[in-house]
Order: C-alpha cells, then sequence, then structure tokens
C-alpha cells in the first residue's frame, strides 16, 4: 500500500485540479438536512462545521441564518417564504455571514434588507457587500457630538437638540405622529449634505407606501434609501432590517458623510426576535423577551456615532421609534431603550388630541446631549423658554379649575400660550433655521403676547415672511454660528414690530 500512495496522490491531484492547473474540477462541499419545520425557523441535521450566524442556502434560492447551536442539530432562521421548503431538503454551507450591497447606487431605492429591489427600477447592482453584524467604533475612533443636526421642526431644534452622531429616542402611543416627526427631519437635510436611511421594520405596507409617497413627492428621496421589512415578511427579516440598514449607513459613514438612520420601530423588531427565539426555544425571560433583549439592541444603537476627523469625521444619527402602550414609558422595551439613548423625544396623545402637532411633551423629553449640539444663537435665546413654557403648564392647571390668577401670573399664561402656538407645526413643512431663530426672537422678546391667540398662525407666518426683507450681513449671522448682538436683534424685531402694526395685530 505504501508504494500505491504516490500514485492514490497523483490520481487525487488530477480530479481535483482542471486542465489548465488553476481551477479545480472537484470542490468539498458540507451539506446537512432539513429535519423540522415552523414558523420562520427550520431546524437542520448535520453541519458540523457551521457557524453562528453563518449563512445557509436552502432550495428554490432561500437562505437561513444559523442563529441556535445544540449537539445534534442547529437552529436556523429563514429569510423568506418556506412555503416550498420539505423536511429532508438538502441545506448547504456558504461559508460567509449575512451581508447586505452597500454603495453609492443604493441612493434612490426601495429595497429589503437582503439588498433586493422594492421599486420598479430593476436590480440593484453595487461593487461592495458589508456584513450586517458589525462591531462598533472604538472609543479612541469617535469625535465629541458637537454639529447640531437640523430637524426643521421648531420644538426639538430650539429645546430637545439633536446632534450629528447622537442616538435620540422617539417614542410615544399609536398614532400621536412619530412616523411623520422623523420624515420632517428627513425632508429637512436637503441641501445639508445628510444622506437618510429610513428602515421600516413590521410595518404595514400601506404605511411604507405612504412614506415613500412623500419621500418621492418632496423630492426627498434622492439622498434617501428606504430599506423595508413589511408585517407580513418572515421574522427573519424583520429582526435583521436594522442591521443591514446601518452597515449601509456605515459605508457611507466611511466616505466621509453625514447619514441619519431612523428605525421604524424597534418595538416591532423586539417582538420579531422574542418570537424567533421562543420558536427555537430558548429560554424566556420577562414577559417572555429573551435574556440578551438589552444586547441585540445596544450593540445595533452603539454602532452610531460621529469618527475623528482623522478617519473621514462622517457620522451617523439614529432616530429609534417605538410605541408605547397607555403612555407607559416605563414599560420593559422603553426603558431598555431609553437606558441605551442620548435623550427621548415623547409624543403625548393627550396633546396630540388638543390639536397641539407634533404633540412633543417637552417636561418628558430630553436631550442629554443638550446645548453641546445646538447653534450658538438658540443656547441665547431659548435659554428661559423651557422653564417658562413648565411654569405656563403648571399654571394653566390651576386656571382650568376657575383659580384666579394675579396680573404676573396672567401673564406668564399670556406668555406659555403664544410659546405652545409658536411651537406648533404642520406636517412635512420644515422650517429653516433663520426663520427659526426669527421666530424666537420674536416670542423671548413677548412681542407676540399682544396678538390675538386666534391669530398667531397668521402673526407667526408674515413674521417667517418678514426674513426676505433682512440685511444680506444679519441673514448670514442667523444662519452661522456666531452669538447676536443686541443690534441683531433690534434689527429683527423692529421688522417684526413693523409686519404686525402693519397687518393690524398690535394694540
Amino acid at each position: 500500500m505504501t508504494g500505491l500512495q504516490p500514485v492514490f496522490d497523483q490520481a487525487f491531484h488530477a480530479l481535483t485540479t482542471a486542465q489548465n492547473g488553476h481551477e479545480p474540477a472537484l470542490q468539498w462541499r458540507e451539506s446537512g438536512t432539513v429535519a423540522r419545520i415552523t414558523t420562520g425557523v427550520v431546524m437542520v441535521g448535520g453541519l458540523p462545521g457551521a457557524a453562528y450566524e453563518e449563512l445557509l442556502k436552502f432550495p428554490n434560492g432561500l437562505y437561513g441564518i444559523v442563529f441556535y447551536l445544540e449537539e445534534q442539530e442547529i437552529g436556523v432562521v429563514l429569510l423568506g417564504d418556506p412555503a416550498g421548503l420539505q423536511v429532508g431538503d438538502t441545506v448547504e454551507r456558504t461559508g460567509r455571514v449575512m451581508d447586505v450591497p452597500v454603495g453609492q447606487a443604493l441612493l434612490g431605492r426601495v429595497i429589503n434588507p437582503l439588498g433586493e429591489a422594492l421599486d420598479e427600477l430593476g436590480a440593484v447592482t453595487t461593487a461592495e457587500r458589508w456584513p450586517v453584524e458589525r462591531p462598533a467604533p472604538a472609543i479612541m475612533q469617535r469625535a465629541p457630538v458637537e454639529v447640531p443636526l437640523q430637524t426643521g421642526v421648531k420644538v426639538i431644534d430650539a429645546l430637545i437638540p439633536v446632534g450629528r452622531g447622537q442616538r435620540e429616542l422617539i417614542l410615544g402611543d399609536r398614532q400621536t405622529g412619530k412616523t411623520t416627526l422623523v420624515v420632517d427631519a428627513i425632508l429637512n437635510q436637503r441641501d445639508q449634505n445628510v444622506l437618510c436611511i429610513y428602515c421600516a421594520i413590521g410595518q404595514r405596507a400601506a404605511s411604507v407606501a405612504s412614506v415613500v409617497s412623500t419621500l418621492r413627492e418632496q423630492g426627498a428621496l434622492a439622498y434617501c434609501v428606504v430599506l423595508v421589512s413589511a408585517g407580513n415578511d418572515a421574522p427573519g427579516l424583520s429582526y435583521v432590517a436594522p442591521y443591514a440598514a446601518t452597515s449601509i449607513a456605515e459605508w457611507f459613514m466611511a466616505q466621509g458623510r453625514d447619514v441619519l438612520i431612523v428605525y421604524d420601530d424597534l418595538v416591532a423588531h423586539a417582538r420579531a426576535y422574542r418570537e424567533l427565539s421562543l420558536l427555537l426555544r430558548r429560554p424566556p425571560g420577562r414577559e417572555a423577551y429573551p435574556g440578551d433583549i438589552f444586547y441585540i439592541h445596544s450593540r445595533l444603537l452603539e454602532r452610531a456615532t460621529r469618527l475623528r476627523p482623522e478617519l473621514g469625521g462622517g457620522s451617523v444619527t439614529a432616530l429609534p421609534v417605538i410605541e408605547t402602550e397607555a403612555q407607559n414609558i416605563s414599560a420593559y422595551i422603553p426603558t431598555n431603550l431609553i437606558s441605551i439613548t442620548d435623550g427621548q423625544i415623547y409624543l403625548s396623545p393627550d396633546l396630540f388630541e388638543l390639536g397641539v402637532l407634533p404633540a412633543v411633551d417637552v417636561g418628558k423629553s430630553v436631550s442629554r446631549v443638550g446645548g453641546k449640539a445646538q447653534r450658538v444663537a438658540y443656547r441665547e435665546l431659548v435659554g428661559d423658554l423651557k422653564l417658562a413654557y413648565a411654569q405656563f403648564e403648571e399654571l394653566e392647571n390651576f386656571a382650568r379649575f376657575g383659580a384666579r390668577l394675579d396680573e404676573a401670573s396672567r401673564k406668564i399664561v399670556t406668555h406659555g400660550e403664544r410659546i405652545r402656538a409658536c411651537l406648533k407645526q404642520n406636517a412635512h413643512q420644515p422650517v429653516t433655521l433663520i426663520e427659526q431663530l426669527v421666530v424666537l426672537i420674536v416670542l423671548v422678546e413677548s412681542l407676540f403676547d399682544d396678538v390675538s391667540l386666534d391669530r398667531m398662525p397668521e402673526a407667526e407666518q408674515a413674521v417667517r415672511a418678514s426674513v426676505a426683507g433682512l440685511p444680506e450681513d444679519l441673514s448670514e449671522r442667523l444662519n452661522g454660528q456666531t452669538l447676536l448682538t443686541a443690534t441683531d436683534k433690534q434689527l429683527v424685531l423692529e421688522r417684526a414690530r413693523d409686519t404686525l402694526h402693519a397687518a393690524g395685530w398690535l394694540a
């Protein structure tokens, strides 16, 4: 046998080498078989070399991710419809992890978490693919969050500022305007050199179609990527969706670009993960969620950051959206995400019913980055605005019960009512930076206090329109990062007073 070994080696070499001497004629392949099939999950026998999160290939082009490793079999999360799958079908290893196409070609497209096109613009073709699971940037690679991200929403830019690289949670009950708020933030990024990614997780197809239609009509789709996992898709796709969207955002960040990413919403993501975990018979914890439910969101949101200048200076700003039930912001998933993020914006159903839109509850909202991510002019103007608004809300409760207020208290209520009126804003109508600052100057100086409350929308619109007549140098200072002088404020107030007088809204 020893003498025949060279002959065997020569024969094996001939079989495994093509005629040109470079390409193998035979390839080793590891395969297993489907043992059990449940909704969205498959148990597979064999594949002793399969690794965690490896991509497996099923018949008919179906793929799955290795999610649970046991001694005799492995649990696989399917990334599609298992309708044609049967017990005994062959499963093959791919030797790679789940990845997604990345690149400029994705801008203006609507895709699913696998990178397949959902619009009618043909297949998505890119030069690179990045893994959906990537480590977050190290601490030493991160820069401070100091550059503001203007959302175009007055109440946020003035009182709850968001910086580039920040993670700001949007939460509230259903039908309180959460999606409208984030869509407005996306619309305001036009001409701001900020790319946007809208990741819909478990949403109704009609809701996603409405968002895409709005972005297209407003001309925002050109700088957006829409990644969709619909409510009737496999739970595996809903689980993978936010990670895939973040990898796309990180590619742009690596090119030195600023990116705004919206996850709508992470409660649906948590429920999809709970469903998969229970089907895989993993031990349930509080509210039947698995023990690592906090970790799946923390490793996702930690990827949002601003890189140091020597690494390109790009950023990923995350606006995760979650839905609360009966205004319970202390529930399991909301408290987890509040502890991970850098602040939260709470939308109150009570304010929504009163017609205060956007229905942002200033008292329950906070930005932990705060004024560091806000323009200097804002910090100077809104220093006492939040306190004045809080005092108004307290006195308003007394006034509702017929309490008699002294003159000073009545002035606080009158001023607070004008603050609330100025913070109202119609959907999909972002307000420019200069217009916001002019309105805030007039508001802080109490010039609106003499305007009738029912005429406030018209008065505010007139003041915003007066911006066009401001001197060019003043407009540049308003749009810059410098402190406003007393002369600057006086010029703004004089023009606003003339505008309001001409319309007959001031005594």
